[in-house]
């Protein structure tokens, strides 16, 4: 008699309560798949990661607490598993740190559920999924042009941090941050050190860290 196929369990994490729900309900019923853990920020992600062992961890992109390759990174270096990325938007430069991270699969948000099931069950596998309008996107992506010092400033300018908060928290004078963020934005021709920013984390050169309190202008 042969062995009755492996079940692939599964995590779900997305912070929009509706979609997560979807997710897993729409999981749930696909052939071969459970799932075993549903949350709602990166933090619990990794945790219950740590707890459950699923196969597979299905994180959305941008979540409070920790965003999805912060989470993925967390869940990696404890938890012999795989990781796909789902987003709604696809910014340029993401897709290299979430290789960088070792993520499995990265997917938009608009793929199909039943084309979803496939990818979790290729990532499963052993099989690497990139879109390929994402990987398209990526391959086309501009060039940063900023110093590392200046993403820097920038990434604490996401969060509601003054310019003194900025340079405590990187170890610099006030007038030394300053002069990055203006320097910053006159290479993205930006009007402002949040609109900076802001441009900069559309292309992915620049996440935030954890425990900042971000902008939500644009969801993941």
């Amino acid at each position: 008699m042969s062995a009755a196929p492996r079940v692939i369990r599964l995590l779900i994490a997305d912070d929009e309560h509706l979609i997560r729900g979807a997710l897993s309900a729409l999981l749930s019923l696909e052939a071969g798949i459970e799932v075993v853990a549903s949350v709602g920020n990166g933090v619990a992600a990794a945790e219950r990661a740590l707890e459950t062992k699923p196969d597979v961890c299905l994180l959305d992109l941008e979540m409070p607490e920790a965003d999805g390759i912060e989470a993925a990174t967390r869940i990696l270096s404890t938890v012999s598993t795989k990781v796909v990325i789902v987003t709604r938007h696809a910014r340029p430069g993401v897709l290299r740190r979430a290789l960088e991270a070792r993520v499995s699969g990265f997917v938009p948000k608009s793929t199909p559920a039943e084309d979803l099931a496939d990818v979790i069950r290729a990532v499963a596998a052993g099989t690497r999924y990139i879109d390929p309008a994402i990987a398209a996107t990526a391959l086309t992506a501009e060039r940063c042009p900023l110093t590392d010092r200046e993403l820097d400033a920038l990434r604490f300018s996401r969060s509601t941090m003054s310019v003194q908060d900025i340079a405590d928290r990187l170890h610099l004078a006030a007038g030394t941050v300053r002069n990055y963020l203006s320097s910053a934005m006159t290479k993205l021709n930006a009007r402002s050190r949040h609109e900076a920013a802001e441009i900069a984390w559309q292309q992915g050169w620049i996440q935030p860290g954890p425990g900042l309190r971000r902008t939500r202008t644009v969801r993941g």
